[in-house]
């Protein structure tokens, strides 16, 4: 060593942890990538709050999966099946090493445009659908247009964006929302 340097410190590597479940204080890797913000700690327990914290038995989709942590909690907290989409190699590599490092078994994690998936996919299908596109991306109410038919009845769909909803839905009503910083976080759920 050099006088007067010190030594370089290693940067931790980026991660989120789950925070409630199963997987509780597990971590899940993120990628340094363009666009990737993962829902920060605070808004997903929020999140899982307002929904109840226990989803045995409940069908969920996370349309956005980038880092996984919204699909991941869900799985963490009892949910039967959560399918993940995800069009990026990078990160889907990194889900399936995390799926394969909790024994994730409820977990689908497929390569898919989430968009063109939802876009055909079956109505009713999900108790939950998670949104998380990209801020910049512009596509909050296209997401939710095509989201809207896989809710189940008194199913919930969650959208997070850089800006509040605009519209609610038909045949859904606005339960929760919440602002954190530039993320902006609205539950609906879907009437019976």
């Amino acid at each position: 060593m050099t006088a007067g340097k010190a030594p370089a410190r290693r940067q931790p590597p980026h991660e989120v942890r789950i925070v409630g479940g199963q997987w509780k204080r597990s971590k899940l890797p993120v990628l340094d990538k363009p666009g990737l913000r993962p829902t920060p700690d605070r808004v997903r327990e929020t999140l899982f709050n307002w929904l109840g914290g226990d989803l045995t038995g409940w069908r969920v989709l996370d349309a956005f999966a980038g880092s996984g942590a919204l699909g991941f909690e869900a799985a963490s907290r009892g949910a039967t099946e959560v399918t993940l989409l995800e069009r990026d190699r990078d990160l889907l590599r990194l889900l399936r090493q995390a799926q394969q490092r909790l024994s994730a078994t409820a977990l689908c994690i497929q390569q898919a445009d989430a968009m063109a998936w939802m876009a055909r996919g079956a109505p009713g299908a999900f108790e939950l659908v998670l949104l998380d596109p990209p801020f910049d991306a512009g596509l909050a109410a296209s997401a939710i247009a095509v989201a809207a038919p896989l809710v189940a009845p008194a199913g919930w769909l969650y959208l997070e964006s850089g800006e509040p909803l605009a519209e609610v839905p038909a045949g859904f009503r606005l339960h929760r929302q919440l602002r954190a910083g530039a993320v902006h976080a609205q539950l609906l759920q879907r009437d019976s």
